[in-house]
């Protein structure tokens, strides 16, 4: 974003936000295969959902009970859905192999830990994804919460979100100039070419996720398409948005065009409970969210989650047109 004065989330143009789900690429158990991974994608890009997500987790050390701790990056009363020996595909793999099956749909991770990652590499892996997608990725990021799977890349927790700054500089560096030099703390180099660039202008966008503070709002404000909110800015979206807004402004930064994730949660299934968890819409809508990600349990037959996604995108088109 470039600094400037800011505008109310009620004078930018919002047609309707953008619906995501989370496609569950963990298991706490071996699940013996995982063609219901990709099954579920086809469906979510057969109805027409707007965006899918992955998580992530390199590794795993013991202490799970951090999750819970929001010092450390956590969130206050959080549990993971695994324990240390549940089974994570990585999610750029598991995306591209999403890619080939798809046809339309997003692709997006929530959240990827990208500076355990070799910048260089990582920029190349999201280029290439970009490109073999039709220019479909979205790099949502973030610092991530266990010291143990820093550790175990021989990366330093502490300075986890200076690791992060530099991996996404380096990696906009490298998708923006043909000859690209770079100088930076962990990494230095001149006359570096790296071909092909992401198919989507300005590189592969990218979505910070985080509370709302003054590292995460300078990474938003350098290098944010979207903001992914974290803790207690995710449990209250609204007010969530309302910070980060006030709080660029406040940093130099112009909001306007920033993409915010808020949240749908469908408690109830039925026409008649997707039709009251659209309540919560349209004060997002005004605050400036733009992206909704999805919060049910699906059913697990096809045709009966298709007919649940088709009525929540039908519900959703109908209160915000």
């Amino acid at each position: 974003m470039d600094i400037g004065s800011a505008t109310t989330a009620g004078a930018e143009v919002q047609q309707r936000p953008t619906l995501t789900v989370t496609l569950a690429n963990f298991a706490a158990e071996d699940p013996s295969g995982w063609e219901h991974l990709i099954e579920r994608a086809e469906l979510l890009d057969r109805v027409g959902v707007d965006r899918l997500v992955v998580s992530d987790h390199v590794a795993f050390g013991e202490d799970l009970e951090a999750y819970g701790r929001p010092e450390l990056g956590g969130t206050a009363g959080g549990r993971q859905p695994t324990g240390p020996d549940g089974y994570w595909l990585e999610p750029l793999t598991t995306l591209a192999v999403v890619a080939g099956r798809t046809q339309r749909i997003r692709l997006g991770t929530n959240i990827l830990i990208a500076a355990l990652r070799r910048p260089v590499v990582l920029a190349k892996t999201a280029a290439t994804l970009d490109v073999l997608s039709g220019g479909r990725l979205d790099l949502g990021v973030g610092v991530g919460w266990q010291r143990e799977e820093y550790q175990a890349a021989g990366l330093d927790f502490a300075r986890r979100g200076r690791l992060l700054d530099e991996t996404l500089d380096l990696c906009r560096t490298l998708w923006s100039e043909r000859r690209a030099d770079f100088a930076g703390e962990h990494a230095r180099f001149e006359g570096i070419h790296q071909m092909p660039k992401p198919c989507q202008a300005g590189g592969v966008p990218i979505w910070v996720s985080g509370r709302v503070n003054e590292r995460v709002v300078e990474r938003v404000g350098r290098f944010g398409a979207g903001w992914i909110p974290w803790g207690d800015d995710a449990a209250d979206p609204v007010a969530g948005a309302t910070r980060m807004r006030t709080a660029l402004v406040a940093s130099g930064f112009d909001p306007t065009g920033l993409q915010i994730v808020g949240r749908l949660g469908v408690a109830d299934p039925s026409a008649k409970g997707v039709r009251e968890a659209m309540e919560a819409v349209p004060a997002q809508v005004e605050a400036g969210i733009t992206d909704l990600r999805l919060r049910m349990r699906l059913p697990v037959d096809p045709d009966e989650a298709g007919d649940v996604l088709s009525t929540v995108i039908d519900e959703l088109s109908c209160r915000t047109r």
